[in-house]
Formats: structure tokens, sequence, C-alpha cells
């Protein structure tokens, strides 16, 4: 239960202000049908964060537990760094132009399933599993967060992502991968 929720709400977290936080709003706005956007954020994020906790539980039995409490402490500290640095989006780099040829679930599954590649949220999903070893609670909570964090930015846009502190948020999440840092480090 611990990695389910400990996944849940820094994915959540994370992912404010984050580029596919931005992708799903730029969606959102273009084409309002929330339904199919959605539904592709959901099953791009189950895909992506599958692979990224079969990466980090398989990271838990190819490293002794020493080096592997390492480099997941080291992990969330540069995660907790990361977070500080605010994610560019430019929309022409989504080209959500060929909805017709795919539809608009297919194509938001592809655009946002690439988007989350490398992203800051896919990093953490591998260091959370690593952590955890709990693969299925890291990859529910990590798509819940996911959820909570883009399904109301689809559903409400503009209205609600002007009012939220982003910059409050970074720091709390910034503080959170901080604290895992440690617990890592501390081998708890």
């Amino acid at each position: 239960m611990e990695a389910f929720l400990v996944s849940t709400a820094i994915v959540a977290l994370a992912e404010i202000g984050d580029k596919t936080q931005l992708l799903a709003l730029v969606l959102a706005a273009r084409y309002r049908r929330p339904l199919p956007i959605i539904a592709g954020i959901l099953l791009a994020t189950v895909l992506n964060h599958a692979l990224a906790s079969a990466v980090g539980t398989w990271l838990t039995t190819a490293l002794s537990a020493e080096t592997l409490r390492l480099i997941v402490g080291i992990s969330f500290f540069a995660m907790a760094l990361w977070i500080l640095a605010p994610d560019k989006f430019d929309p022409k780099d989504s080209q959500p132009r060929n909805v017709s040829r795919y539809g608009l679930f297919s194509l938001t599954l592809m655009i946002f399933f690439m988007a989350e590649m490398g992203d800051k949220t896919q990093i953490a999903t591998i260091a959370l599993a690593a952590k955890f070893s709990a693969f299925i609670a890291v990859v529910a909570g990590t798509t819940l967060g996911m959820m909570i964090a883009n399904v109301p930015v689809v559903l409400l846009g503009h209205r609600i992502a002007d009012r939220l502190p982003v910059r409050a948020i970074r720091w709390v999440t910034m503080t959170l991968f901080a604290a895992l840092g440690i617990v890592a480090l501390a081998g708890a």
C-alpha cells in the first residue's frame, strides 16, 4: 500500500507543469473531445510506466542491495533538482494534425507515450519501482498520479491551469523527492 500511495502522490505532484500535462492541455484545447484524450493518456501511461517499472524492478535483481540503494538515493536527489526546472513545451512538437488519419485516441496514445519517454515521471517510476520492488503497486500508483494531474486539465483546461500555485507545488515535490533520497540512502 505504501508503494501505491507514495507513487501516486509523487507523480501527481511531479506532473504539475510537466510537458505531458501541457500536451494534455494543448490536445484538449484543440480538439475539445475529452474522453478519447483521457483514454489515450491512460493507456499511454499504463504502457509507459509498466515499461519503466519493469526496468526498476529488474534493477533490484541485477544490482547488489548496496549499489541499488545508492543509485535510488542519488536518483531521488537528482529528481528533486530536476523538478525545480520548469518544462518547456512547444505545441508544434506534438503535431496533432493527423487526427482524422488515426483518430484522436490513437493520436493521443502515440504522442503522450513518446512525450513521456525520458520524462521526470518515467524516471521517477523507475526509481520508485527499484525502491519498493512492487511492480503492480508502482504502475497503479504512478498511473493514478498521472490521471489525477491530467484529467482536470483535459476537462477544465485554462480555467484551472492559471490558478495552480505551480512554484509552490514544485517546491513541495522537490522536498518529497529529497526526503525519499534521504530515506533510500539511509537504507530504510
